[in-house]
């Protein structure tokens, strides 16, 4: 059963809203719901929340034989499914439109930004490289799904250690954690996204982080990707609204800050994570 769309007082109650800069849930319009951050007892696994959409987010390596044509590299797959658990809009087993586009922007973002050193995770050239599998999981879609899976992606990375190896001649030999400290993955750079909604209506500024329904009311949404060095990997738009230059770069600019203030949050979680882990194993 998909659940009911919008009724028309819902539409014009909330565009009126909108209209004088109010949103439902009491944020300004360029104003992102608050993140949170909760790490798994094993490393590489993060639950990530933006409001009530929440997302798991899953990282690990196994050794494979690299392709002819990349012997020094190593590879990363993505993985997604919306399952009914997020939301009874979406079928099991039957990719939905919105799927699809969560996947494709993930690639872009996570994979093909080369945040992830691919040579770092070459073992023996032509014999054996890692390859990372990073597994998202949708638990709940308040909204803006993109953003909250983006954010788990990047950080699941962040957080996960890969085992130690020795390459001895042609020999590859892995050593446990509890005898050689686990290693981080080599990362470039953190890149993470911004989706706007934009709507119809020409007198409504366009919001940050849409809720579900101004993200089914919107006419259009922009994503942008980037870090907190003002580099941008990807910028997507998606719906028929037409937007000036001047618009475009309004949206980077806010990104941009909110893009610091998310770099400094991440670290600092990540921080706090890795130093109770320490404290424990003392």
């Amino acid at each position: 059963m998909r659940p009911p769309s919008p009724s028309i007082p819902e539409k014009e109650f909330l565009y009126a809203s909108l209209k004088d800069t109010l949103r439902l849930d009491g944020r300004s319009l360029l104003e992102q719901r608050k993140p949170e951050l909760r790490f798994g007892p094993e490393l590489g696994y993060v639950e990530c929340s933006l409001g009530k959409t929440r997302v798991i987010a899953q990282t690990d390596a196994k050794m494979i034989k690299p392709p002819p044509e990349r012997p020094f590299e190593g590879m990363i797959s993505i993985h997604s499914e919306i399952s009914p658990m997020a939301s009874s809009e979406y079928e099991a087993g039957r990719a939905s439109d919105e799927e699809v586009t969560v996947t494709r922007m993930l690639d872009k973002v996570l994979r093909r930004s080369d945040a992830i050193d691919k040579e770092s995770l070459c073992i023996l050239a032509g014999q054996r490289v890692w390859h990372l599998r990073l597994t998202l999981h949708f638990l709940s879609d308040a909204g803006n799904m993109l953003d909250c899976a983006c954010l788990a992606g990047i950080v699941a990375l962040r957080h996960f250690r890969r085992p130690e190896v020795e390459v001895v001649g042609d020999e590859v030999i892995i050593h446990p954690p509890s005898e050689r400290a686990p290693v981080p993955l080599a990362i470039h750079h953190t890149p993470f996204c911004f989706t706007f909604a934009f709507f119809p209506d020409a007198e409504i500024s366009p919001v940050l982080d849409p809720s579900q329904l101004e993200q089914r009311l919107s006419a259009g949404l922009v994503s942008i990707a980037l870090n907190a060095q003002r580099e941008i990997c990807v910028l997507q738009k998606l719906g028929g609204v037409p937007l000036l230059n001047e618009e475009i770069l309004r949206l980077v600019k806010a990104s941009v800050e909110k893009a610091k203030e998310l770099h400094e949050f991440v670290e600092n979680r990540l921080t706090e994570d890795w130093m109770s882990r320490t404290v424990e194993v003392r």
